[in-house]
């Protein structure tokens, strides 16, 4: 996981706007704002994800 991708997961979270284990709706805001790569990354590695979003680490 990049920096990159950190960051757009982060930006999402601080919206507020959805629960991060909706993965589907984390990749809808993702793309709403041009997150292209957070929508990839979320494709091939949602374990990654997950456990980023459990313990904020990558």
């Amino acid at each position: 996981m990049t920096e990159k991708i950190k960051e757009q997961i982060l930006a999402i979270q601080n919206t507020g706007l959805t629960n991060m284990f909706d993965v589907n709706a984390v990749q809808r805001l993702a793309y709403k704002r041009d997150f292209y790569e957070l929508v990839f990354f979320l494709e091939e590695h949602r374990k990654e994800y997950v456990h980023f979003i459990l313990t904020s680490e990558a």
